[in-house]
């Protein structure tokens, strides 16, 4: 019976093919939007939380405040970090270990072709293990870097890619960085975050020496000892640094925060975002749904010889309702999944297009099938609750006025 109705129903749309069309336009560009620009945001969330999605919620960073546009963490600021704080830092009660991160920019010169990189360095004696075990540093391919290891590092996954050098970089290959050659003894496994599958590593001390020129310090990677003190320890240390560097509260030139932090943060303002696209995107199907409602009044006086036909015959107000029900949902459905489609589209074609003007991987789309279905289902009880009241009019007209009813 169903399947009748919605038969019946699909051929009247279809014959007034462009007014179907027009009605659900406001559907399909309101669901369009929600798709695309929600995907786009859960896609740059996703990639975000993959760059620092390694660090466990007992590791703290801290890191001087300042303008670094596209440089490493902590450069290009007035007052940069010292060793000497990071030996205090240790000090603190609940600090398992407070490790020194340098990242330097550099060329990186294989087979002939160069490319701008990223080095860091991996700390050396009892540190080492802790570090390690702290970002969960692995090796595909070879070894990891140990004591006394004095030229020799370990690359990213995206080295072995031909297309990066011409010619994947294999362990035992010897790559130049700023000039100076290193063996490969190791491969990172592919972690999804261009601070593993982009970047050289090497010793501390080797890293020191040929290319620091102060003795700034990019980062304090700091392993809380228990994850219950870790507000308590980050607020120490907070004190610490506002102590040291002379600076009062609300006035900070520095930063310390966990990735617990960060994702908080990143997820209120996506969902600020999300929240004001969803509100237009609403007033985009609540007008649609206005379109789909006038369509369904207009239909219900087109055919009100037709439905004292039905009725002359036999049919039950139930049954007109119905055919009028399923029609408007059926023309929010439509409307949905063409805004579905839509919206995957252009979600894809904005993350491709981001892509390549700006080079970077991290803009990616990531439309869940929990998101289409919400946006399905959305359509259509937008669609149903539009037609309610036309098909109830058409239900209840009488079968003698309607078959006496000229146009």
């Amino acid at each position: 019976m169903l399947t009748d109705y919605a038969a019946y129903a699909f051929g009247n749309l279809r014959h007034k093919g462009l007014r179907s069309w027009l009605t659900m336009i406001g559907i399909f560009i309101g669901i369009a939007a929600v798709v695309s620009l929600i995907g786009l945001g859960e896609g740059l969330r996703g990639a975000i939380v993959s760059q620092f999605g390694f660090i466990g919620p007992d590791v703290l960073s801290v890191q001087a405040s300042g303008i670094n546009f596209a440089g490493p963490p902590g450069q290009a600021v007035v007052k940069p970090l010292t060793d000497e704080l990071t030996k205090k830092i240790k000090h603190i009660t609940g600090v398992e270990a407070a490790i020194n991160r340098y990242i330097e920019s550099g060329t990186l010169e294989f087979n002939d072709k160069q490319g701008i990189i990223f080095a860091w360095n991996v700390p050396e004696g009892k540190n080492r293990n802790i570090f390690e075990e702290m970002i969960d540093l692995k090796a595909d391919k070879g070894r990891l870097l140990k004591d006394n290891d004095k030229f020799k590092a370990v690359i990213g996954s995206d080295f072995t890619n031909e297309d990066r050098f011409g010619k994947a970089i294999q362990t035992g290959n010897t790559v130049l960085f700023r000039g100076i050659p290193f063996e490969v003894i190791g491969i990172f496994n592919k972690r999804g975050s261009f601070i593993f599958d982009s970047a050289i590593v090497m010793n501390e001390d080797v890293l020191k020496s040929e290319f620091k020129e102060d003795d700034s310090v990019n980062v304090i990677a700091v392993k809380v000892r228990d994850l219950k003190t870790v507000d308590n320890v980050k607020q120490n240390i907070e004190n610490l640094l506002r102590e040291e560097r002379n600076v009062k509260e609300g006035e900070e030139d520095f930063i310390v925060e966990s990735p617990e932090n960060t994702l908080k943060t990143l997820d209120n303002t996506l969902f600020g975002v999300q929240l004001f696209i969803s509100i237009i995107a609403f007033v985009s199907i609540i007008v649609g749904g206005i379109g789909i409602t006038n369509t369904m009044y207009t239909a219900v006086l087109e055919r009100t010889r037709e439905i004292g036909i039905m009725k002359s015959i036999g049919a039950r107000n139930s049954a007109i309702f119905t055919l009028f029900f399923i029609e408007s949902g059926f023309l929010g459905f439509v409307g949905g999944l063409i805004g579905v489609i839509l919206g995957l589209l252009l979600s894809h074609s904005f993350a491709f297009i981001g892509r390549q003007i700006l080079g970077s991987e991290l803009i990616k789309a990531d439309v869940g099938f929990v998101l289409i279905l919400a946006a399905l289902l959305f359509s259509i009880i937008a669609g149903l609750m539009a037609g309610i009241i036309p098909a109830l009019q058409a239900s209840r007209k009488s079968p003698v006025d309607a078959l006496r009813f000229t146009k």
